[in-house]
C-alpha cells in the first residue's frame, strides 16, 4: 500500500510545504497554510481503483428513494418530507441548544425498525444512557459507541443502516498531525463520511458546533460536502426553539420547524398562532402582523417597533429578525414619500419569536409598523399586511398572494391590505375577509392608521 504522509497546502497559492508556516513562501499570504493527506503515488502492480465512465443522460436509471420518517413531523418538514436515504445531514446550533437530544430523539425512534449506530465522541456511555432514559428510549436496535477515531468508525459501521456523528469537531484521523478540530481534520473527516455515506449506501448525521458569530466551526467546504444543512436556533433561556435549513439538496432550503424544550425532550409546535403573534396586538401601536411564506408554509409573524428620541447625535437603528439594510431602506421611503420624520428618533424593530424575516413581502408590514410607532396610532389587530416596498414609495406585487390571504382567513383576520397587482388574484374572497388594494405606501397608512398622532 502507498505511504500516507501529509503536507502544508497554500489555499490561495497552491504552494506546498512539508511543515506548517505562518507566512506562505509562495504568495506572500498569512494563515493559509491548511494540512492536507499527502499519499503517494501507487507501486506498480497495486490495484487501483477503476474510473468512472461519461455516460449518456438518456442511459442513467432514475432511482426512486422513499423517504424515512423520523419522528417528528416539524423536522421531516425542514428536511423536505423526511430523510432522504443515503444522504448526509449537518446539524449545527449553540451549546445546549438541543442538537444531541433531537438526534437521540430521531435515533429512538429509527432504532424500532432499522440498524442505528449512535457515536459519541464528547460523551461517556453513561451519559447517554442517562438522557435516553430521560426521553424515554428503550431503543432495542439503538448501538452506542464513544469513539473519536474515524477510523474505528468506519469499521464498526458496516452493520448499520443510520450513523449519527457527535460531534464532527471531536472526530479525528490518526493520518493527520493536527489537532481535533482543526481546518484540516474537519475537512477531510467530512470527506471521509461523505464517501461513507454514498459508497456504503448509509445515512449519516453528524452535529457541528457553531463559532461566535453562529457560522458552522470549521471550513467553509464542511457545508458544500453536506446533502443538507440545518442550524438550530434559540435563546438559552427561552424554551422554544427554530430549526432552519440553509442548503437542502432534496428540498425546500426556506422551511422552519418550530420546537420546545422540555424536560421529557423536544416537542414540536404546530400552532404558529402563539408563537410568532402576542395576545395584545392592536392595543399597542407599532405592531402590525405579516404573512410570511417559509417553504411551502405560510406563518403570521408579527411586527414590532418601539419609537424613542434620541439622546445621540446619530439616532440608533437596531432590528431584531429584520434585515438592517432593508429597514434603514423602508425608513428612508418613509421620510422621503410619506413625510414622517425619523431623524431624531431612535429604532428598534423585532420579529416576534425569534425568526428572521428575509422575504421582501414583509416590507409594508415593517412600513406600516414604523408609521404606527411614529404616529402612536395603533393597528387593529384584525388587520394583516403584506408587500414589497420600492424606492419610489410603490407596493409591488409579491408572490403566493392567495396562499397568504387563505392564511390570514384561517387565522381570523378581518382585514388584508394586498399590493394592487395581486388584487386580481384574491378578489374572488372579497365576501369573506375585507381586502385593501394599494399602489402606494402613502395608501396604505392612510387606510390603516388614524391620522391623529398623539403625544407619546
Amino acid at each position: 500500500m502507498a505511504k500516507k504522509g501529509s503536507k502544508y497546502v497554500c489555499q490561495e497559492c497552491g504552494g506546498q510545504s512539508p511543515q506548517w508556516l505562518g507566512k506562505c513562501p509562495h504568495c506572500g499570504r498569512f494563515g493559509t497554510m491548511v494540512e492536507e493527506i499527502d499519499e503517494a503515488p501507487a507501486v506498480k502492480g497495486t490495484i487501483s481503483i477503476p474510473a468512472s465512465k461519461p455516460t449518456l443522460l438518456k442511459d442513467i436509471e432514475k432511482q426512486h428513494y422513499q423517504r424515512v420518517k423520523t419522528g417528528l413531523n416539524e423536522l421531516d418538514t425542514v428536511l423536505g418530507g423526511g430523510i432522504v436515504p443515503y444522504s448526509i445531514v449537518l446539524i449545527g446550533g449553540d451549546p445546549g441548544i438541543g442538537k444531541s437530544t433531537i438526534l437521540t430523539q430521531v435515533a429512538g425512534s429509527l432504532s424500532k425498525t432499522e440498524k442505528v449506530l449512535y457515536v459519541s465522541a464528547e460523551e461517556s456511555l453513561s451519559h447517554v444512557k442517562l438522557r435516553c432514559d430521560r426521553l424515554n428510549i428503550a431503543g432495542e436496535n439503538l448501538t452506542v459507541l464513544c469513539e473519536s477515531r474515524l477510523e474505528e468508525i468506519e469499521k464498526v459501521s458496516k452493520d448499520y443502516d443510520y450513523i449519527i456523528v457527535d460531534s464532527i469537531q471531536a472526530i479525528y484521523l490518526s493520518e493527520l498531525s493536527s489537532s481535533q478540530g482543526s481546518v484540516a481534520q474537519i475537512k477531510e473527516c467530512a470527506s471521509r463520511l461523505m464517501r461513507l455515506a454514498k459508497t456504503s449506501k448509509k445515512t449519516v448525521f453528524v452535529i457541528g458546533h457553531v463559532t461566535k458569530d453562529g457560522a458552522i466551526a470549521g471550513p467553509k467546504v464542511l457545508e458544500h460536502i453536506m446533502d443538507t444543512v440545518l442550524y438550530f436556533e434559540g435563546e438559552p433561556q427561552d424554551s422554544l426553539k427554530i430549526l432552519r435549513a440553509v442548503k437542502n439538496r432534496f428540498g425546500s432550503a426556506q422551511e422552519v420547524g418550530v420546537f420546545e424544550m422540555t424536560e421529557q425532550g423536544i416537542k414540536e409546535v404546530k400552532d404558529y398562532n402563539g408563537v410568532f403573534m402576542s395576545e395584545e396586538r392592536g392595543a399597542q401601536a407599532g405592531s402590525v402582523v405579516t404573512q410570511s411564506i417559509s417553504g411551502n408554509r405560510c406563518m403570521p409573524v408579527e411586527i414590532q417597533t418601539l419609537i424613542s428620541k434620541t439622546v445621540f447625535g446619530m439616532p440608533r437603528r437596531m432590528p431584531i429578525g429584520v434585515d438592517y439594510n432593508r429597514m434603514v431602506l423602508i425608513i428612508a421611503v418613509l421620510e422621503r414619500k410619506a413625510y414622517i420624520p425619523f431623524f431624531n428618533q431612535d429604532v428598534y424593530v423585532n420579529a416576534m419569536g425569534g425568526i428572521k424575516l428575509n422575504e421582501p413581502s414583509s416590507d409594508l408590514a415593517i412600513a406600516l409598523s414604523l408609521a404606527s410607532a411614529v404616529k402612536n396610532a395603533p393597528v387593529n389587530k384584525g388587520v394583516t399586511a403584506f408587500g414589497e416596498l420600492g424606492l419610489t414609495g410603490e407596493v409591488r406585487a409579491v408572490s403566493f398572494a392567495e396562499k397568504r390571504l387563505l392564511n390570514a382567513l384561517k387565522l381570523g383576520f378581518k382585514t388584508v391590505v394586498v399590493p394592487k397587482r395581486n388584487y386580481d388574484a384574491v378578489k374572488k374572497y372579497a365576501d369573506k375577509i375585507e381586502i385593501i388594494p394599494v399602489s402606494y405606501l402613502s395608501q396604505a397608512i392612510k387606510a390603516v392608521i388614524k391620522d391623529n398622532e398623539k403625544d407619546a
